[in-house]
């Protein structure tokens, strides 16, 4: 661990002075980030991504930063309908080719928030309580994008020179699949990431409150599951009992996908799990994690295993399914006797290192097509797979991860724990695949964010404390070898 001396010597203790000054300017700003509703999941909003993408891209350039807003082309909705996608901001600081340089990955979309889904506050509206940060964005992503940038304007505010060299890509998208930016990460794998030595990433969470590096992600092979049957919606009354009704189909389909315990009843789908090493269960039981307060925050009263390390496993290492809702059903308050004419049901796997999206759809659409076989319906069965994003795992032992825990010993003081994500963060494996660069996740939200929940939140210390973590990162960064 550092001492303040060579802290000092770094220049950080001013930097860390400036932030510390600098916090309500800096939570005013996010504050006028979260206004702005940019939710990527419905097309027709997504003139509020590009007015949030056009914000991030002129503060960008208010710190001298040259920036292009990539064109992604168009993208086929399901009605047929062909809508633009917004852009994607690519920019970059004063580069001397003397030091290395980084590249800051983040998102400025959002999930979707409305007051009456729970939210205790206005999801739009940043408010402040107890020194937490509510609204949509604050944690997921829009908090440590700014983070990011105020890091970068506190050198600059004291004229101190920054360490590496700095680019951005900063995509609207994220949260809809992040559509295009696998092929211009290839378009430009030859170009803007070809002096890239770097890339680092802060679009998840710790699992404690204690500062955490992540080293891997889930992947995601999501599917709708379709059954048809007669022409149009009937009356309950009048022809249930005598036809084969598409809900009772998708419901029974659905039934057959997972057990009470969690097993994915999918055959063959675990085998390409890797096995349990000696070095990762020994990582597993050094982590910090309190299972008691996991379940106080989370709401629930019991999980499906009893140990920290069981639950992290099948959190991170271990496949999992989630059924996620159906399409077409009747769902609002109230009754209503009707059987509808077609339904679709959805759900998620959240697949792990070995496993092979190609490989899944395969084995579930064959499964799915087995089960509703025996059901002897003349419903249609139609399997599809509209995302399918591969997971992600980074060596530890990388000097990226070096400088990242330098990074946090110096601002918080403690050697960070070495975790995964359950969740999938597809860009991960795409900038890994395709740049061949070292890949860190540096997370700086809260393990109670609720991100993609109500009232998410980002504390105001995770906020100011998570910059002065990216400061310090620069300048850790700079201290590694560089070729």
């Amino acid at each position: 661990m550092q001492t303040t001396a060579e802290v000092s010597g770094s220049g950080l203790d001013l930097i860390f002075k400036y932030i510390d000054e600098q916090q309500n300017e800096f939570v005013q700003e996010l504050k006028e980030w979260v206004a702005i509703p940019s939710d990527s999941s419905d097309p027709q909003a997504w003139d509020e991504i590009v007015r949030m993408l056009n914000v991030t891209a002129d503060k960008i350039k208010t710190l001298g930063g040259n920036v292009e807003l990539a064109d992604l082309g168009s993208q086929k909705m399901p009605n047929g309908q062909s809508v633009h996608l917004p852009p994607v901001i690519l920019a970059e600081l004063k580069k001397d080719p003397k030091k290395p340089t980084l590249c800051i990955y983040g998102h400025v979309d959002v999930q979707p928030a409305k007051k009456e889904d729970g939210w205790t506050t206005d999801p739009y509206t940043l408010t402040e309580i107890n020194g937490n940060l509510y609204g949509r964005g604050a944690s997921d992503n829009k908090g440590p994008v700014l983070a990011w940038l105020h890091a970068v304007e506190a050198y600059q505010a004291l004229k101190q020179e920054i360490p590496v060299n700095i680019k951005f890509i900063i995509e609207g998208m994220e949260e809809a699949g992040s559509n295009g930016l696998d092929t211009l990460t290839e378009q430009r794998n030859m170009t803007f990431f070809s002096d890239v030595d770097y890339i680092v990433i802060s679009d998840n969470i710790w699992i404690s409150k204690k500062p955490a590096l992540t080293y891997g992600t889930r992947g995601n092979c999501y599917f709708f599951v379709e059954v048809e049957g007669q022409k149009q919606d009937m009356h309950s009354g009048v022809f249930g009992g005598s036809i084969h009704e598409a809900m009772t189909d998708l419901i029974a389909v659905l039934d057959s996908l997972v057990d009470s315990s969690g097993h994915i009843l999918i055959p063959a789908i675990n085998k390409a799990v890797a096995p349990l090493t000696e070095e990762e269960k020994k990582r597993y039981q050094g982590i910090e994690f309190d299972l008691e307060a996991h379940k106080k925050d989370c709401g629930v009263t019991k999980f499906l295993f009893d140990t920290k390390e069981e639950i992290l496993q099948h959190r991170w290492r271990y496949p999992s399914l989630s059924i996620h809702g159906i399409e077409g059903a009747f769902f609002e308050t109230g009754t209503k006797t009707v059987i509808p004419r077609k339904v679709i049901g959805k759900f998620s796997i959240r697949q792990v290192p070995n496993m092979d999206p190609s490989e899944v759809e395969k084995q579930v659409t064959e499964y799915l097509h087995k089960v509703f076989a025996e059901r002897n319906s003349p419903n249609q069965l139609k399997v599809t797979m509209p995302i399918s994003a591969k997971p992600w795992v980074a060596d530890v032992s990388d000097p990226q991860f070096v400088a990242g825990r330098r990074a946090v010993q110096t601002v918080f003081g403690v050697d960070p724990d070495l975790i995964c994500e359950g969740s999938t963060i597809p860009i991960a494996r795409n900038f890994q695949d395709v740049t061949g660069k070292s890949i860190m996740m540096l997370p700086i939200g809260g393990a109670d964010d609720g991100e993609h929940s109500q009232n998410e939140k980002m504390s105001r210390s995770n906020y100011i404390q998570g910059t002065k973590l990216f400061a310090a990162f620069f300048y850790e960064l700079s201290q590694l070898p560089h070729i």
